[in-house]
């Protein structure tokens, strides 16, 4: 055997040794991800439907959206739910039996995230937004929607906000939810903080936020529930088990850090967007009316409802802030939380005749899973000739 083939061998080995290693290390699962979140959402009582929805060659070759469905049979105006960074369909099981009473309820794992596609978005903060908002529209197309309620949670909030400027004929209301990006950072402020802290943070800025999930490898889960333990008790009273919230959270945070990567690029220092929204809400159409809630106890800051307003003089602006509330408003307060988005919607009712085609009657082109569940059942089918 000649050298260059032995070194070859040893490059493999090497090449192996470490896959196997990081394969071990991390403890991401397909199976357990799915199986977690169909035990989140056993709990609710209204039957739901999930599928792949392939939109094509968005980002990546051939990307697919997990999708959920509840009550398509309703001729009310549907309503889209747009989650925030690191989360998933299954942290919205507080909302969706109420939400899902009256109308249509869509809930996706965004591009990126959960248990959609995790193609390799643009490291240019615009165009990663493009992506991700393409994406949806992308979706909306396989779904044939001509118009919904689009509601976003802090990161999804400010994706919808862009999707309803780039597309406001389909958007009926935008329902915005302690969204993030917002306002402007005050070149002015100085982060008052000790110089080792000061350090820290320059050193990790090329990380993307959650890096430290994947880092900690079979301890992400304990991390997840040292560094957040008030999250599992926001849905004690609805789950048996609240482990399986951050067992959800691990799940879909140790993956590859697609949509993580893509909100990396769009952020500065976190807490702000490098093309912050106020900048853009005067291009949103005037016809397009705005709910923002808040919670008052969020570190998001508030003070873009006032700037939105003062841009949108003469279209439908209101603002909710929820007291007790923190950043997860839907979850810290849901039934204020709910309360507000159905008011938004039977506005929206009142004024818009439903023209979307119902899912049962129609097929997406491509999904390789449907799950079909009611409060005692579930049952899979397989699309074998997945078109």
């Amino acid at each position: 055997m000649s050298q260059a083939n032995g070194m070859e061998i040893v490059e493999i080995n090497q090449k192996s040794w470490f896959t196997t290693e990081w394969i071990s290390w991390n403890k991401y699962s397909e199976n357990m991800l799915r199986t977690i979140e169909k035990r989140i959402l056993q709990s609710i009582k209204t039957a739901y439907r999930g599928w792949f929805v392939d939109i094509g060659p968005v980002v990546g070759p051939s990307d697919k959206i997990w999708t959920i469905s509840l009550n398509i049979e309703s001729k009310n105006t549907p309503l889209v739910l747009l989650h925030g960074l690191g989360s998933g369909v299954a942290l919205w099981c507080l909302n969706l039996d109420t939400l899902a009473a009256s109308r249509p309820v869509y809930a996706v794992d965004l591009l990126g995230f959960g248990r959609s596609s995790r193609p390799r978005f643009s490291n240019d903060a615009l165009e990663a937004e493009k992506q991700m908002v393409k994406a949806v529209e992308e979706w909306r197309k396989e779904m044939k929607l001509e118009g919904f309620v689009l509601l976003g949670h802090s990161m999804g909030g400010f994706l919808a906000t862009s999707y309803a400027i780039s597309f406001p004929h389909r958007v009926k209301h935008l329902i915005l939810a302690d969204p993030w990006g917002f306002p402007e950072r005050n070149p002015d402020e100085r982060f008052v903080a000790p110089w080792w802290l000061k350090a820290a943070a320059h050193l990790l800025r090329p990380f993307n936020p959650l890096w430290a999930v994947r880092a900690a490898g079979p301890f992400g889960q304990w991390l997840i529930n040292k560094a957040r333990p008030d999250i599992p008790r926001k849905y004690e009273m609805f789950l048996n088990d609240v482990s399986l919230i951050p067992q959800y959270i691990y799940q879909c945070n140790s993956q590859t850090p697609s949509g993580e990567s893509a909100f990396h690029s769009m952020m500065y220092g976190f807490g702000w967007a490098k093309n912050p929204m106020v900048k853009r809400i005067g291009n949103l159409h005037k016809d397009v009316p705005v709910t923002l809630m808040y919670g008052a106890k969020s570190w998001v800051e508030n003070v873009a409802a006032d700037i939105i307003k003062e841009k949108r003089q003469g279209s439908l602006v209101q603002a909710h802030i929820i007291n007790g509330a923190g950043h997860h408003i839907y979850a810290d307060k849901p039934e204020i939380f709910n309360k507000h988005v159905l008011d938004a919607c039977a506005l929206t009712d009142t004024t818009t005749r439903r023209t979307s085609t119902p899912l049962l009657n129609h097929r997406p082109k491509s999904f390789e899973e449907v799950e079909i569940t009611t409060p005692n059942t579930t049952t899979t089918t397989t699309n074998p000739e997945n078109t």
